[in-house]
């Protein structure tokens, strides 16, 4: 592969064998943080050793932690100008990861919340739609720069029944429609009522799928992972924007 079309991006992603079969329902579909359909660009995906739903979302551990600052290193070796991960609850790892390295870390989505917020406006909210609210907390927040001043508000998946099964049932595969209505509901339920929501927020790096229709269902603007890696990629100039069409 020539230097030219040697990726510059590289996505962390769970360790395979480790991943619910419902997550790798999500990852087929484009947009999905895993799914190399998502990206007009290349990227390289590489597994955190031990990085799965108990040792990220509900107990962050400080092995994966190391793993995910020593692979890191080894890609800014390689070359890689860039990394992101594949799943946002990694937020609690953002500031110490980004330590100790030199090139730029996006940990999660919710790095985008502070230019959102000063884009709708001091006065209004950003919902964020996250797979669990419960395990979503303040230092999630404050990793990503999300201080008092930004108004955000939660709201969490995990009493939707389809897509509880998803971590509860993790050997069985779940229905996809039933989960997409549960995604676009969430969010219109979130919004219902209340005006000072304008944007939403996806944590959650297997929601982009929806986006649009979640954005549909609501009138309102609605960021995600793919939103911060198109832009980040765009400014390592892998997306040429202003290319005139042949």
């Amino acid at each position: 592969m020539s230097d030219n079309n040697k990726p510059k991006i590289a996505i962390l992603r769970w360790e395979k064998g480790m991943v619910p079969k419902g997550l790798i329902q999500l990852e087929a579909l484009p947009g999905n943080s895993t799914n190399p359909n998502t990206y007009p660009f290349p990227v390289r995906f590489v597994e955190v050793p031990g990085a799965c739903a108990e040792t990220v979302i509900t107990h962050p551990d400080e092995k994966v932690l190391q793993s995910m600052t020593q692979i890191c290193k080894t890609l800014e070796k390689d070359g890689i100008r860039l990394i992101a991960t594949s799943c946002g609850f990694n937020a609690v790892f953002q500031q110490r990861v980004a330590a100790n390295i030199s090139i730029p870390f996006f940990s999660s989505s919710l790095l985008l919340a502070s230019t959102i917020q000063a884009a709708i406006g001091k006065n209004n909210t950003l919902a964020v739609i996250t797979a669990n609210k419960g395990s979503l907390s303040e230092k999630h927040m404050r990793e990503c720069g999300i201080t008092e001043e930004i108004n955000v508000e939660c709201f969490g998946l995990e009493e939707a029944k389809e897509w509880k099964r998803i971590f509860d049932e993790p050997n069985r595969k779940c229905d996809m429609d039933v989960v997409e209505s549960e995604i676009i509901d969430t969010a219109i339920n979130a919004v219902t009522g209340n005006d000072k929501i304008k944007a939403i927020l996806l944590e959650c790096t297997d929601l982009p799928p929806f986006a649009h229709k979640i954005s549909k269902a609501t009138g309102l603007m609605v960021f995600d992972f793919t939103t911060m890696i198109c832009f980040t990629a765009n400014s390592l100039c892998e997306i040429n924007m202003y290319e005139p069409s042949i």
